[in-house]
C-alpha cells in the first residue's frame, strides 16, 4: 500500500459551551490548528503518483476560505471538538479523492485527533 500525506495549517477560535463551568474548553479560546490528510492506494497512477500532491491544493483553498481566522462556533454544524474535525475534513477530502484513507487534526503541539474509517 503506498501512503502520502499533506499537512495543512489555519488559525480559528472556538468554545465547546456544553461543557460544564470551569472546563478550560468552555471558555473562548483558539489555536493554531494543524490538518493532516492522507491518501493510500494500492497501485500508482501513469505518472507514479497515489494522487499528485497539486490537486490538494483545493483542500488549502477550502481551509483558508471557510476555517481560517474565524469562530468555528459560526462554521461548524456540531461541536467543534478535534474529533468532529477530524471527521468533517475526512468526508469533504474523500468526496474529492477517494483514496482518503485519514485526516488528523492538531489543536495544540501534544494533542492530535484522528478519523480513520
Amino acid at each position: 500500500m503506498y501512503r502520502i500525506t499533506k499537512e495543512f495549517h489555519f488559525s480559528a477560535s472556538h468554545q465547546l459551551s456544553h461543557l460544564p463551568d470551569g472546563h478550560q474548553c468552555a471558555r473562548l479560546h483558539g489555536h493554531n490548528y494543524i490538518v493532516v490528510v492522507e491518501l493510500a492506494s494500492a497501485s500508482l497512477d501513469a505518472d507514479g503518483f497515489v494522487r499528485d500532491y497539486g490537486e490538494l491544493k483545493l483542500l488549502k483553498t477550502y481551509i483558508d476560505d471557510t476555517f481560517d481566522h474565524r469562530h468555528l462556533n459560526d462554521v461548524m454544524r456540531e461541536a467543534s471538538t478535534g474529533e468532529n474535525m477530524a471527521r468533517h475534513f475526512y468526508e469533504w477530502c474523500v468526496a474529492r479523492w477517494p483514496e482518503t484513507s485519514s485526516v488528523k487534526i492538531s489543536e495544540t503541539p501534544k494533542t492530535w485527533a484522528e478519523y480513520r474509517p
